[in-house]
């Protein structure tokens, strides 16, 4: 696969971006002929796209320059229609537990990959923590899928993904101070560091999102318990994957790394992508991005006298690839089920101190039932 060069090529004009709404809602793939990874890519775009469009205004409510409010609302609308085609895309039959076992499947093979290839130690080790409890949520929201809908997960994951136990749900909550994390430096980062980390978070985010959203629909109390106890953990990831981003970073700065993001993800997309549809999708949208980052390279020099060079390298490898990550899972789950955060660091739960604040906010969240342990007792009854 060819690295990622962002000045190599040029752009796709703002003003050839803004397309019409038969452009924008492009008929669904098909939910049981699609390919796994396909609906993962559309996922995690779908929250790309979804959370820098919330950077965006965010940006806006914290600055009155017109010039520079005037770019972020024309950049806003074009992300808009993006995240449209690519939310848009997923059928209307595809019920919400299937989508969530997608999800999850994101969520695993996604930090699998990041964590594979992430130079430094202590953001590869918050990546492998978080990476055993999505792969636990995807086993528990199976076991959900089975009662509900009578489903196969494999339905969904197509055996890429295995289905199994991780770290316990039910152990995985923490007093928020407990999901708090040392931030790279934006000095002296690598580059694929600044892109793993703010790939995950929004990815993350999205994922929070749609169980926040999604959950209540069920009549069902204990899927509703369920969903509402992994959003939580999901909140829990997002917060360690933000902490983890340099705070100094400016708002240009930071925007300018996002639409990097952006351009670095479709481009990984386009790269490994079967379906020739989305690979269109892929590619026209690659290239807005590449736009929206001289646009905004243009506005970091004359606000802040820095070039987008000077922050993006020319190249950057490796892409990221949706691909079984079996081996790689099980080794993490087996070395490391018993870490837990303290202090920032990770360490062996025989280590924690008896006032660990996670303990009693543990008991607080778990008191009168846990739903991830409940919900597999009532398959184990069920079956």
């Amino acid at each position: 696969m060819e690295a990622f060069k962002p000045f190599e090529s040029k752009g796709t004009p703002l003003e050839k971006q803004y397309r019409n709404w038969s452009e924008m809602v492009k008929p669904p793939y098909d939910k049981s002929s699609v390919d796994a990874y396909s609906r993962t890519r559309g996922i995690l775009m779908n929250g790309v796209e979804n959370n820098i469009l919330s950077y965006l205004h965010d940006f806006a409510r914290n600055t009155d320059d017109d010039v520079i409010n005037g770019k972020l609302a024309e950049l806003r609308r074009v992300e808009e229609q993006q995240q449209t085609t690519i939310d848009w895309s997923m059928p209307a039959n595809q019920t919400v537990i299937e989508t969530t076992l997608a999800f999850e499947q994101v969520a695993t093979d996604l930090t699998a990959n990041l964590a594979k290839n992430e130079p430094d130690p202590y953001v590869r080790q918050a990546l492998d923590f978080a990476l055993i409890e999505d792969f636990d949520h995807l086993f528990r929201y199976s076991a959900l899928y089975e009662m509900l809908e009578n489903g196969d997960p494999n339905s969904i994951l197509q055996g890429k993904t295995e289905v199994k136990p991780g770290r316990p749900t039910g152990d995985e909550h923490r007093h928020p101070l407990d999901d708090l994390r040392r931030h790279y430096d934006r000095e002296t980062a690598d580059f694929k560091t600044k892109l793993n980390v703010w790939t995950i978070t929004l990815g993350e985010q999205q994922t929070y999102l749609y169980y926040k959203t999604h959950g209540m629909m069920y009549p069902q109390d204990i899927a509703r318990k369920l969903y509402a106890e992994i959003a939580e953990i999901e909140e829990e990831h997002v917060t360690q994957y933000e902490a983890l981003g340099d705070p100094n970073e400016t708002w240009l700065e930071k925007t300018l790394l996002l639409q990097a993001v952006e351009a670095y993800n479709y481009w990984s997309c386009l790269q490994t992508e079967p379906d020739p549809k989305l690979k269109v999708v892929w590619e026209e949208f690659y290239r807005y991005e590449l736009e929206h980052i001289r646009i905004v390279g243009e506005l970091l020099e004359k606000y802040e006298g820095r070039s987008a060079k000077d922050l993006i390298p020319e190249s950057v490898e490796p892409l990221i690839v949706f691909e079984p990550n079996k081996e790689y899972v099980d080794q993490v789950v087996k070395d490391q089920i018993n870490l837990r955060p303290y202090n920032k660091e990770f360490v062996d739960i025989s280590e924690l101190p008896a006032d660990w604040l996670s303990h009693e906010y543990s008991r607080t969240v778990n008191t009168g039932g846990i739903p991830s342990e409940m919900v597999i007792e009532q398959r184990r009854k069920a079956a």
